[in-house]
């Protein structure tokens, strides 16, 4: 894993490589969007990572947002309880490549690395 970026508040770290991703995909998209990240009850350990760009609009009033060079990520209070310290890395690796989180808070991670128990 590389080195993590520092952000104002250190809620979700981003590596060097996952700022390129989300960066490149972002412009993919031709809009000034923002990544939402969070949680949701599923996957194979009781709760799944989820992911999605976002007009910057559409964030909510509670929403804590931070900012990553030049774009900013934003998480509703709820999941932030469980994401607190969350590192999110990019790997282009032909196996086992894609985001990859490391959540301290995690005291169980299913084998595909996309769910998690606390």
């Amino acid at each position: 894993m590389t080195s993590a970026t520092q952000s104002q508040q250190r809620g979700i770290q981003l590596t060097d490589a996952a700022v390129r991703q989300i960066s490149f995909l972002r412009e993919k998209q031709g809009k000034d969007l923002c990544l939402r990240v969070g949680v949701r009850q599923g996957g194979c350990s009781g709760m799944s990572y989820m992911m999605d760009f976002i007009d910057p609009s559409t964030a909510r009033e509670d929403d804590q947002v931070f900012d990553h060079d030049g774009f900013q990520l934003v998480c509703d209070p709820k999941s932030l309880l469980y994401l607190y310290g969350l590192v999110l890395d990019y790997s282009d690796a032909m196996i086992g490549g894609g985001f990859q989180f490391t959540n301290p808070n995690a005291s169980q991670t299913c084998g595909c690395g996309k769910s998690f128990a606390v």
